[in-house]
């Protein structure tokens, strides 16, 4: 690690100065007008259901490499689940491009579903565009700050995604263009507040928690000891109170005998 952070460029001058600010626990405005990948008018709202998480984005179609690369990481992230979206889970993409048409946001969602490669699960997919008024006020709300750069006719944006609760909440920032299997699983059972999961990955997220420096789940050493001493005084439990009963009825019975012995003489 040292090595590579040594030979790390410094960032763009386009991008140095932006950032994230995240907005852990905050509302989303869910009463944001868009245009779905058909042509329909959809508030983001329609997207977030009682039963399953969101993971959200910001992109746009045109984007030369960040985007792709970032949805690209994210797809194959998500093919290493169990899960499915639009089963466990609903995906969301905005396009920071008023300019962008949904004909062109359904393009990127056909070619990242393909990529997905998954039947029954297109409902799950979602790529929306809109005017800058609801742009401007979904990357306010995400904490996601982009510029557009004239001279190049590009966006620099972070390359972040949102895990959202069903209700609307964000839960967890996930940044860079990387997303192991773990790190998507926990944050989705994190987000989804027991909805979905099994008893095990409940388990797990007790043992993990997200570290923001190393941008995964680490384990948690108090939550583990936690565990272990709880482990301890289960086996204490059921491993030596059957013992010392067994050992006390064993004296009691000697006792008995022995008091018998005496009583009739030892015949």
């Amino acid at each position: 690690m040292p090595v590579w952070a040594d030979r790390m460029e410094p960032a763009p001058k386009d991008i140095e100065k932006l950032d994230v600010l995240e907005h852990l626990d905050s509302k989303l405005p869910l009463d944001l007008v868009f245009l779905d990948s058909k042509g329909k008018q959809v508030t983001l709202g329609d997207y977030f259901k009682k039963d399953r998480p969101v993971i959200l984005s910001l992109n746009y179609s045109n984007c030369p490499m960040l985007c792709s690369l970032q949805l690209t990481a994210l797809v194959r992230g998500l093919k290493e689940l169990e899960w499915s979206a639009d089963q466990q889970y609903d995906f969301v993409s905005v396009s920071i491009d008023p300019k962008e048409t949904y004909q062109r946001a359904n393009l990127t969602k056909q070619k990242y579903f393909k990529e997905y490669d998954r039947a029954g699960t297109a409902g799950g997919w979602h790529f929306l565009c809109g005017q800058q008024a609801s742009i401007t006020k979904l990357a306010e709300a995400m904490g996601v700050q982009y510029n557009y750069i004239e001279e190049r006719k590009e966006y620099a944006h972070p390359a972040v995604l949102l895990i959202c609760t069903p209700d609307g909440r964000i839960s967890r920032y996930l940044y860079g263009i990387g997303f192991p299997k773990q790190t998507l699983k926990l944050a989705l059972v994190e987000a989804s507040e027991g909805k979905i999961g099994s008893t095990i990955d409940r388990f797990l997220l007790f043992c993990f928690h997200y570290d923001a420096d190393k941008g995964r789940y680490a384990p948690t050493a108090r939550n583990i000891m936690k565990i272990g001493g709880f482990a301890t005084v289960f086996i204490l439990t059921v491993v030596l109170i059957p013992y010392w009963r067994g050992r006390k009825g064993r004296v009691q019975l000697e006792t008995i005998t022995g008091q018998t012995h005496e009583v009739t003489g030892g015949s």
